[in-house]
């Protein structure tokens, strides 16, 4: 064997992915990945927004507490992007990308008043929530524990988000 070809065989085997988990599962944890990043960037994007345009009795609490969740937002966008390229596949980055991996809505194109705000974010949490319990399965059977890991505390933070903005809206 040349050296030529054997250090093709070299490169090639140095880029192969061999983690444990098979291809198909890296790719079917890698599609439900770049739903959750789509969700939790649509989030972010519609968070901020209603942070920079609450207006009401309710201003000042609902604009720190819009700031405090757009930033956990913010940094949850990263460890879901980088846990795609983990698996070997590309991280969505457009907001075309995002658009149409969604299940959530875009922002209005109106600022709503400001519960009308939190009922939006409520139904946010809980489909980035839904978006993440459909892919647990998938990810727990293909034995990927990091993923698994990542979803248990994505899950944990927009479940507890969620109750908390619901608790805003009880009379």
């Amino acid at each position: 064997m040349s050296k030529k070809s054997s250090g093709a065989k070299i490169a090639a085997a140095s880029t192969a992915i061999d983690i444990g988990i098979g291809t198909r599962d890296r790719a079917a944890i890698a599609d439900g990945l770049s739903r959750l990043l789509a969700d939790t960037y649509t989030l972010y994007l519609t968070t901020h927004n209603f942070h920079w345009n609450v207006t009401g009795p309710m201003f000042n609490t609902l604009h720190v507490m819009f700031m405090g969740q757009y930033t956990e937002l913010w940094n949850a966008v990263d460890p879901i992007a980088e846990r795609i390229r983990s698996l070997g596949h590309p991280a969505p980055g457009s907001y075309a990308q995002f658009a149409s991996l969604s299940s959530l809505p875009d922002a209005p194109d109106s600022p709503p008043k400001a519960l009308e705000m939190v009922r939006v974010l409520v139904a946010g949490h809980e489909a980035v929530a839904r978006t993440a319990r459909k892919l647990f399965p998938i990810a727990d059977k293909a034995g990927d524990e990091p993923t698994a890991d990542l979803l248990t505390q994505r899950l944990t933070v927009h479940e507890q988000t969620a109750w908390m903005l619901r608790s805003l809206l009880e009379e």
